[in-house]
């Protein structure tokens, strides 16, 4: 199994345009919360499933960012909660706004997203975005 640093450098590939990062930081929270709630409209417990099973993967690269996925996810299944009669509308129109910027944000780097490489890479794009925000202020993960 790849480190976390191996998974880091490999996405950051195809993540170097500012342009494209910019829409990542966004696009990014905002598809894992769609997809929270798209699977919390279905049923909460298949949402908690989907983040539990999430969460193995997570653990194995590196403790304190699972950690921090753990607050993410709890964040995530509140606002679905919170969303009631609008949580599927909103997931549905969220989750496709954003998949259309990410492959804006693509086209501007002039690479394809690394999940085209490796389904995995969907997982990594949240940890990314937690491990600058650790770098950013010296956490170790």
């Amino acid at each position: 199994m790849k480190t976390i640093e191996q998974w880091f450098s490999e996405y950051g590939e195809s993540h170097q345009n500012p342009a494209n990062k910019l829409i990542h930081w966004f696009c990014v929270p905002s598809i894992l919360f769609s997809i929270v709630g798209l699977l919390w409209s279905i049923a909460p417990i298949s949402a908690w499933v989907a983040m539990a099973i999430s969460m193995l993967f997570y653990f194995k690269l590196s403790f304190r960012l699972s950690l921090a996925m753990i607050i993410v996810f709890a964040l995530s299944a509140a606002l679905s909660e919170g969303l009631g009669e609008y949580l599927l509308p909103s997931s549905i129109s969220i989750f496709v706004v954003a998949w259309v910027f990410q492959f804006v944000g693509h086209k501007l780097e002039g690479k394809k997203p690394s999940f085209f490489k490796d389904v995995q890479f969907l997982l990594i794009g949240p940890l990314w975005c937690l491990g600058f925000l650790f770098r950013k202020f010296k956490i170790h993960y």
